[in-house]
């Protein structure tokens, strides 16, 4: 049923050459196997290194025992360092500015869930005031970030 398109006959439909060589010269066939390795472990480095790259506000954290908590979508995130400097995300911001930009960046309205990461050594008025602005605005979805207590035993 084959038929040779080429000059020469009996090649199996390959432009007259044999596979392997032969009178034909070189074959051009790509070799797919290596490219599925170099593209696998791109993937691979890709997975581990991109969970590294979030960065945020260096906060030292409170130690509590509470659990994680499961989130299903991605949270404002509020922080405060330990001289009293307060960020949306990483950028900086006022106190006072603080109800206009929440406003200003959720997506799902009031329901929007809010983490505000205090440092521990953050002074708890201004921890307070932040969360009471929050409030102000209309969220009413505020949870605290602490880090798990390791136990030493």
């Amino acid at each position: 049923m084959a038929m040779s398109v080429g000059g020469k006959g009996g090649g199996g439909g390959r432009r007259g050459g044999r596979r392997g060589g032969g009178r034909g010269g070189p074959i051009a066939d790509i070799n797919v196997t290596p490219l599925v390795d170099v593209m696998l472990v791109l993937l691979i480095i890709f997975m581990v290194a991109a969970p590294m790259m979030t960065s945020g506000v260096p906060i030292d954290l409170p130690q509590t025992q509470a659990g994680a908590l499961n989130a299903q979508t991605q949270p404002i995130t509020i922080s405060i360092k330990a001289d009293g400097q307060v960020y949306i995300g990483e950028s900086e911001i006022q106190a006072t500015e603080i109800a206009d930009k929440l406003k200003a960046i959720a997506t799902t309205g009031y329901s929007e869930r809010i983490f505000v990461k205090g440092d521990a050594k953050a002074p708890y008025g201004v921890i307070a005031d932040v969360m009471s602005r929050i409030q102000e605005a209309g969220y009413k979805n505020i949870g605290l970030v602490t880090q798990q207590q390791t136990t030493d035993h």
